[in-house]
This record gives C-alpha cells, sequence and structure tokens, in this order.
C-alpha cells in the first residue's frame, strides 16, 4: 500500500477530535505545571507569578539528586528484573497449547486489576512477621524465628516487579507469537540445543521488542508511588512521592512542578526512544 498526502482541508478531519484530547488532556495541563514551575513560592503556601530558576536550582542540590538517582536505578533494576523473567516466561507460554496460553493472559490481566494499594497490603502481609512467609520457614525448619521482611529495599523491588510483570508479558507475548518457528528449527537441526537455540536465534531475533519493553517498563516504574511508600524506608522513597509531599503538605507548588516537569520530560525522552527503537527494528 502507498501513502497519498493529503489534498483538501476534509482529509485532516479525523486528526480534530485527537488532537483536541492531546491538547486539552496534555498540552494545556503540562503547560501550566511548566509555567508554575517558574513562580515564586509565598509564606503561607501561596505563590506569585515569576521566571525565576531557584525552584530548578533547588531540585540539583545534592538531597533531591540522590532521590532522582535511587528512582532511577529502582526502576532500571525492576525493568532488567521483569524482562529476565518475563521473557522466558513468556516464550514457555507461547509454547504452550492455545488454552494454556489464554488462561494464562487471564490470570495476568487479573493481576493488572488490582490497584497498586491492594497491591501494597498484600505484599505488607506476606513480608509481616506475624502472618508472613516467614511463619513457612519456621515450620519447615529454616528459620528460628519468624520476623519481619519490610521496610526494605527488597520489599519494595519484590512488590514493584510483581505490579510490572503482566506488563512485560503483554508487552513481549505479540512478538513472541509472531516469531517464525523456523528459525529455531533450524538452529535445532544444526544441533544447537533448546537453551542455546533460545539465546542464539530468539533473544538476537527480538533485541528491538526487548529494548522497547526494558524502555516502557522503566517509564512505568519511574512513577511508583504508593509501593514505596508501603514498603520502604525514607530512603527507599522515589522522586514522585516527594513531588505529592512538597504539592500537598509542604504547599510548595513551584518547586512541586519543577520536579514533575523532569520527571515527564524523562518519560517522554524515553517514550520517544521506544519509537526510534520500534522504527529501526522496521527498517530492518
Amino acid at each position: 500500500m502507498r501513502r497519498e498526502a493529503p489534498k483538501s482541508v476534509a482529509d485532516y478531519a479525523p486528526l480534530v477530535f485527537p488532537g483536541f484530547m492531546l491538547v486539552a488532556f496534555f498540552v494545556v495541563p503540562f503547560g501550566t505545571m511548566v509555567a508554575v514551575s517558574f513562580f515564586q513560592r509565598q509564606q503561607g503556601g501561596f505563590y506569585t507569578p515569576a521566571f525565576i530558576f531557584d525552584n530548578y536550582e533547588r531540585f540539583l542540590s545534592a538531597f533531591f539528586g540522590g532521590v532522582l538517582g535511587f528512582s532511577i536505578m529502582l526502576a532500571v533494576v525492576v525493568a532488567l528484573v521483569c524482562v529476565a523473567i518475563g521473557f522466558p516466561f513468556t516464550w514457555l507460554i507461547s509454547k504452550a497449547s492455545r488454552r494454556v496460553q489464554v488462561v494464562w493472559l487471564v490470570a495476568l490481566l487479573s493481576v493488572l486489576s488490582l490497584s497498586e494499594v491492594i497491591i501494597g497490603f498484600a505484599w505488607s502481609t506476606l513480608f509481616s512477621r506475624t502472618a508472613g512467609i516467614t511463619n513457612l520457614l519456621v515450620w519447615a525448619g529454616l528459620m528460628a524465628e519468624p520476623r519481619a521482611l519490610f521496610p526494605g529495599f527488597g520489599a519494595v523491588l519484590t512488590a514493584m516487579v510483581y505490579q510490572a510483570l503482566p506488563y512485560t508479558v503483554l508487552i513481549l507475548y505479540p512478538a513472541i507469537v509472531r516469531l517464525d518457528p523456523t528459525l529455531t528449527e533450524a538452529a535445532r537441526t544444526l544441533g544447537a540445543s533448546p537453551i542455546r537455540a533460545f539465546f542464539n536465534v530468539v533473544v538476537p531475533g527480538l533485541r528491538n521488542t526487548i529494548v522497547a519493553t526494558l524502555i516502557m517498563v522503566f517509564v512505568f516504574a519511574l512513577g511508583a508511588y504508593l509501593l514505596p511508600q508501603i514498603l520502604g524506608r525514607p530512603q527507599h522513597w522515589t522522586l514522585s512521592v516527594l513531588i505529592t509531599d512538597q504539592a500537598i503538605y509542604q504547599s510548595n507548588m513551584p518547586f512541586a512542578a519543577a520536579m514533575a516537569v523532569f520527571l515527564v520530560l524523562m518519560s517522554l525522552a524515553m517514550v520517544g526512544l521506544t519509537l526510534l527503537v520500534g522504527r529501526k527494528g522496521e527498517a530492518a
């Protein structure tokens, strides 16, 4: 099929409603947030229009820079763990019967129906001392007494991986299902083991999909808010938590807007990188 250039104004009509939605629900709110980020905070939680860079200078301090670094590190680790678990898991699902695939996909969709609050408190119960999984370890003789596994970085990471893993599988599934099965069959015919065929044929063949999945999960984990608060200590809080703290509890809307602008710009950059990787994959 060949694309033809629009010949009249009527040809642009299908773009009117999406363009309106984009302007109304993204451009205007984001533009307002950018403007507020340059405002000056007054005593009592008020702020006046101005054009100062104090909010961005404060954001670049050591404390908030450390929070940003931790947020990025946490999002990177979540993305890597999710892809490391989700890719072989999705590959195994694609090799099962159609009925088994449907069952697994429905189970994953049911996890997506859970809110972040439910996930956080469910994992806090599992990691607790009184009703947690350590009681099973004590019963099995692997521990002397039960103990709490939260708050801590491990609890935050586990819950965030649990939350992001279904997204990872659902992103990888269409590309893995479309992969030509004759490629692995040829590798097996040439003497490669199933594991070697997986790493030498499947993984390189889906390299762009893996990179795009890593970026999308990174963007998803970058905005984590409730799970770090429920399962972590203050040093495990992400930038989203501090944005809420500055906007609601500290009544410092300009500073919160400055941090939110940086977070949105980083997310948009990652999404743009995903589109670039997708285009390169289509060109290849």
